[in-house]
């Protein structure tokens, strides 16, 4: 059945007002004579509409994600990291997502697992008063953004369910201009602050919980330097149960007296995808000329992936699981490979564009320029440090069923965090955190634990 075809919708004012209206207008230069539209500029800059029509939640995030200038880690498109709704598929299938839109629960995850810094509020756990004080916090900085999700309705306009940043605040006038993420439907606007929060104090079917407000900043260093969790499609249901339920009782119900013998018992059940569950943060890195063609910022990062991928090798669990792998005769589809790549004077890392090719022998992309200069680079994924990383991810007591108590202490001696360089530590606490998430995800607890994984 074709449906009817619709151009935009009629602000209705009041109570609405339009950003670029005389009056809207007006109200944005008295906010910015008192300092209440500093996050406006970084949020205006990345200012996206949503992809489809149930993305608000997904389009919001990416929007704010990139405002703080938070690298995801992992490449959109060509050679850019860069935050889009196709990549926030943790916490709900994109599938889903477009058919019945997200909860509020499911995007705080989707922003905690995403590397912010995340405080979220529904409105029966703060006050009208907390709000605006939260609205002003971020109106006076750019290190911080607002997401609001609320009903249409009480707005006078079409629809139910909506997530938006908020993009700034007039104190005199106690507004809160709303830069809506659906600018196919809706300008960005002015809303009395009052009539956003009983909005907000609304029952989200769906969940039966009310909605509310999440302020996003930036955490202390980067996510994710090596490894991220990869949910790109629903395997990692499965392998995130056998990481937080199986692998406690495999350890527990069968006879291990060594720790090559624990590796045993948890890589052979392990799910056959586990590699791209922990999806490798593949740089392509120039050997030749290296520091001709990369910002120092790019270099500065490389240099500390280098050095992680070092400390990684370093543990002494590593050389157990190495040296376990190899007795089985482990074939790694990650090898450490180099590969020639042509490029005239390495355009792909100096910024310019390319067409990439792959290298079937190696399953590794190389990047194809325009110009004969030949290029040599190395990636670095291996199964061994992945597997290390993995291990080291999971809680201490994933291990306390084992009953021999000397064996018991030396695999908490291998996992231990305190052992582990700094570097190394805030990378497997990423991992930890994600993992954390995943499991409320499944256990369908992302609508009532809200906070960041302890």
């Amino acid at each position: 059945m074709s449906m009817v075809s619709l151009y935009r919708r009629s602000l209705t004012s009041p109570p609405a007002i339009d950003f670029a209206s005389v009056e809207g207008k007006q109200i944005f230069n008295e906010a910015l004579q008192k300092g209440t539209m500093e996050g406006f500029f970084r949020l205006i800059s990345y200012f996206q509409t949503q992809s489809e029509p149930a993305f608000c939640g997904l389009a919001s995030l990416s929007m704010v994600l990139n405002a703080l200038s938070i690298d995801p880690g992992r490449k959109w498109k060509g050679p850019w990291r860069w935050f889009d709704e196709s990549m926030l598929e943790c916490c709900e299938p994109l599938e889903i997502v477009k058919d019945k839109g997200i909860s509020f629960g499911k995007v705080v995850c989707l922003a905690h697992s995403s590397g912010a810094k995340v405080e979220a509020f529904r409105t029966n756990q703060s006050t009208i008063d907390d709000f605006r004080k939260l609205v002003v916090k971020c109106s006076t900085s750019d290190n911080c953004h607002m997401i609001s999700t609320y009903h249409r309705e009480l707005l006078k306009q079409t629809g139910t369910g909506h997530f938006s940043p908020i993009g700034g605040y007039n104190a005199e006038r106690d507004m809160a201009l709303i830069l809506d993420v659906a600018r196919f439907k809706y300008p960005p606007h002015w809303v009395p602050l009052k009539l956003l929060w009983d909005a907000m104090d609304s029952i989200d079917q769906s969940t039966g919980r009310r909605r509310g407000f999440m302020l996003i900043s930036r955490p202390h260093r980067e996510p994710g330097l090596l490894y991220t969790l990869s949910c790109k499609d629903e395997s990692w249901i499965s392998i995130a149960k056998y990481l937080k339920e199986d692998v406690p009782r495999l350890v527990s119900s069968q006879h291990v007296d060594t720790i090559e013998r624990i590796l045993y018992v948890v890589f052979k059940s392990l799910p056959a995808d586990f590699s791209q569950f922990i999806r490798w943060m593949v740089e392509v890195r120039r050997i030749e000329d290296f520091n001709q063609n990369l910002s120092s910022e790019e270099k500065s990062r490389l240099d500390l992936k280098q050095e992680l991928l070092k400390q990684v090798q370093e543990t002494k669990l590593f050389k157990h699981v190495d040296k376990f792998l190899s007795s089985v005769n482990y074939e790694d589809n990650l090898p450490y490979v180099s590969v020639k790549v042509y490029s005239q004077g390495g355009e792909i890392l100096s910024g310019n564009e390319s067409d990439e090719t792959c290298c079937e022998e190696t399953c590794v992309k190389c990047i194809k320029g325009l110009g004969e200069e030949k290029m040599t680079v190395k990636a670095w994924p291996s199964g061994n440090d992945v597997f290390t990383a993995l291990l080291l991810a999971l809680p201490s007591q994933t291990w306390s069923g084992i009953k021999d108590q000397s064996l018991l202490q030396e695999m908490k001696q291998l996992i231990s965090m305190v052992n582990l360089p700094t570097l190394l530590q805030q990378e497997v606490l990423h991992l930890r955190r994600q993992l954390e998430l995943l499991k409320r995800c499944q256990e369908n607890k992302e609508e009532e634990e809200l906070c960041a994984p302890a």
